[in-house]
């Protein structure tokens, strides 16, 4: 086995970038080492993300990086997030102004006493208000099927429903191995 150390960074050849992680693969198919994960990189984002209610909301915002806590629910294809957030919040003020967000999902709550048994994925998108109306009630309906207690919040006018239109997922196992998956049409 490669030490990850002597590798160094990796580069994400279909972003032209450096990633910080020191293992980076395509799909978990590209490592030998993972070719005793039973299931493609796919459904271990979609079990990780159907697993964990709550996820990190990562903004940005006069030069400063913020997190804030969110319930969300993904669309079937895994192509869109949904969230909720109160109008009178920095998080809203933030989202208005850059929409250029990412979720962080990982199961560490499950796995405290195995720890290179946890799972993250964090995903990188574009997030956009939803304006009320059908397409405010699709969202707002996935959301509160999934988190009910929210039904009220979600439905109040002091609400906004927010989008992630997804770019990308970085799924990680054993904190260095890291998987890129591209939603698309075809997957």
């Amino acid at each position: 086995m490669i030490e990850p150390a002597a590798l160094g960074p990796r580069v994400d050849e279909s972003a032209n970038m450096s990633v910080d992680e020191p293992l980076f693969y395509k799909d978990h198919d590209d490592n030998p080492d993972l070719a005793a994960e039973t299931l493609p990189v796919r459904e271990r984002i979609r079990r990780l993300v159907d697993e964990q209610p709550y996820a990190v909301l990562c903004v940005q915002g006069e030069g400063q990086p913020y997190g804030a806590l969110v319930a969300f629910s993904f669309s079937e294809d895994l192509r869109h997030a949904v969230f909720a957030t109160p109008v009178a919040t920095r998080k809203y003020r933030l989202l208005s102004e850059c929409d250029h967000v990412a979720l962080v999902v990982d199961n560490r709550s499950n796995k405290a006493d195995s720890l290179m048994e946890i799972e993250a994925v964090t995903i990188t998108g574009r997030s956009r208000p939803v304006e009320r109306g059908a397409e405010f009630d699709r969202w707002a309906d996935l959301l509160i099927a999934r988190h009910a207690y929210l039904k009220s919040f979600v439905r109040s006018a002091t609400c906004a429903v927010f989008c992630i239109d997804v770019v990308r997922f970085l799924h990680v196992v054993r904190f260095q191995e890291v998987a890129q998956w591209i939603p698309t049409d075809h997957s």
